[in-house]
């Protein structure tokens, strides 16, 4: 086991910038455990997590000592190192939320067949959907060979899956077209899939004319419309707008374009991170943020934890075999090792420098 722990910070107000640092390994207590972070996933997803880091608190889960700087959280995997918690046996690999660092120190709650809550103190009242570490060893969705594609995927999934359910839930706001921005982005794709499997709406997919190629191959997309071909929609079709770019000019052209046939507006994230802009003054629906722990908590009380799990499993199964069965290859996974690597890899993830095919993994090593 590494003698220390590697860092990996970014600026709270420019998550472009980053930097490594070192620590000494904490010392595991009563009812802890230390895991090694092994294989973690890096996308749009977490560009979101850092352009909306004081908003929605994901700098407070794992806490630097640092006001000025983050850690962004990510997806994937680590082992047990060292335990002092029952029901938690080292060598054990769990599926969860984890900072960019080699090690996390947790604490174990509810711990069950399925896995454990952190229940340490700063997390406490966080979004438990974050707090869920998942045995690997009993997961349904977990398959050894799909490591890669689960890291990238299954969080992204997660909220393309809660938010057709919601928009499912409220009979898609008496809309007959969702209209979906940054379409070649996976979780606006995964949710194209889930829009397109459920039927009832036109599913316009929003893109650059470069990526056009490829979320036209997808053929999750009933449409496929270029930035600059907006004014060629039909401006009278009932419309949801979710919005996964999160460009302020973009979205001032959508409301004005679709006027009283926008019946609803949804920002889910940040992919143009350095175009964000709010939505005051537009016309139309003021756009909601979409908060999946939020829809995730709502069906957990109306299905149970167990119902909710079966139908994102299900709907899992049919998304990941679009993705590697398909006469497109939708992801190809790049993987980085070494901080280097990673810093590389997240830069270009950060700047939009990724194909939208790609997906980037990060191993830190043993």
């Amino acid at each position: 086991m590494n003698a220390s722990v590697q860092h990996f910070t970014v600026q709270r107000n420019n998550p472009a910038q980053g930097r490594w640092h070192q620590a000494a390994l904490p010392a595991v207590g009563a009812g802890e455990v230390l895991l090694h972070v092994d294989l973690v996933s890096f996308t749009a997803n977490n560009v979101t997590y850092a352009m909306f880091g004081e908003r929605m608190k994901y700098w407070a889960f794992f806490p630097t000592n640092d006001a000025a700087s983050g850690s962004i959280p990510v997806w994937g995997f680590a082992d047990v190192v060292a335990s002092a918690a029952d029901g938690v046996a080292v060598g054990e690999r769990f599926y969860g939320y984890y900072p960019m660092s080699s090690h996390l120190l947790v604490k174990p709650a509810r711990v069950g067949p399925g896995g454990f809550l952190d229940a340490s103190e700063h997390r406490r009242e966080l979004p438990a959907i974050y707090n869920q570490y998942v045995r690997c060893s009993t997961d349904s969705m977990y398959r050894q060979d799909r490591e890669a594609e689960l890291a990238i995927l299954r969080p992204l999934f997660a909220t393309s899956f809660l938010l057709d359910d919601f928009l499912a839930d409220n009979q898609d706001f008496g809309a007959t077209r969702v209209l979906l921005s940054s379409a070649s982005s996976k979780t606006a794709y995964g949710t194209a899939a889930c829009l397109a499997a459920r039927g009832g709406v036109e599913v316009v997919g929003l893109t650059s004319p470069s990526n056009a190629g490829f979320v036209n191959a997808l053929g999750c997309y009933s449409r496929v419309v270029t930035y600059d071909a907006l004014a060629s929609l039909d401006p009278s079709v009932p419309t949801v707008y979710c919005d996964f770019a999160g460009n302020a000019a973009l979205r001032a052209d959508i409301h004005r374009h679709c006027g009283e046939a926008l019946t609803y507006s949804c920002s889910i994230g940040g992919t143009h991170w350095d175009h964000l802009g709010g939505g005051a003054a537009l016309p139309g629906p003021r756009p909601v943020l979409f908060f999946a722990p939020s829809q995730a908590k709502k069906r957990a009380g109306e299905w149970g934890p167990d119902g909710l799990q079966r139908r994102l499993g299900e709907a899992w199964e049919r998304f990941i075999t679009q993705v590697t069965s398909g006469p497109t290859k939708w992801l190809t996974v790049a993987t980085s090792s070494g901080q280097e690597a990673i810093s590389k890899a997240v830069a270009d993830v950060m700047q939009g420098r990724v194909p939208p095919n790609e997906g980037h993994v990060l191993r830190f090593g043993s």
